[in-house]
């Protein structure tokens, strides 16, 4: 693969993590799901010290995620919205520029709306999540598809009534 094949490749990725931080952080999830591979598996997960093992929040293939962002807005939820900001680390082009793997950190702020929480006022931003993005893409005519996200989480606590995708 010559270097314009493997830049393209690594550009197209990057334009895949960052568009889907921003539909994320718009609540459109049928376009970021467009974004994804009919094969798509997604899970969030985070390591547990005093287990000694791996916690799963959350996990799903594609339409088992697409029902649950269905279904999220008749939850009752903390509206307050989160935003996103992450950075790609890396991206490792496999399989002669059809294939890749990329490693993002992430944080995630939330807003909060209404003071829902004691100790937090309504307007006032806070830390909501800290972790990284451990993705797999298809690449095919210099776009790229996810082929699954894993959520690896610093953050082991996450606030009540949050269960949108991260």
């Amino acid at each position: 693969m010559g270097k314009a094949n493997h830049r393209a490749a690594i550009e197209a990725v990057k334009d895949t993590v960052y568009r889907t931080c921003l539909l994320m952080d718009d609540e459109r999830w049928s376009d970021w799901l467009e974004l994804c591979d009919e094969g798509f598996y997604y899970k969030i997960t985070a390591y547990s010290p005093e287990i000694r093992r791996d916690m799963l929040y959350l996990d799903g293939d594609r339409d088992q995620i697409a029902q649950m962002c269905e279904l999220l807005p008749k939850h009752n939820t903390d509206r307050s919205p989160l935003k996103r900001h992450a950075v790609v680390y890396t991206v490792d082009v496999e399989d002669n520029g059809k294939a890749a793997q990329a490693v993002t950190s992430f944080v995630i702020y939330q807003n909060m709306l209404d003071g829902v929480n004691s100790h937090i006022d309504a307007g006032e931003n806070h830390l909501f999540a800290v972790g990284r993005y451990l993705d797999s893409f298809e690449i095919a005519d210099d776009s790229a598809r996810f082929l699954t996200r894993e959520v690896r989480l610093e953050t082991r606590r996450l606030d009540k009534g949050t269960h949108w995708p991260l």
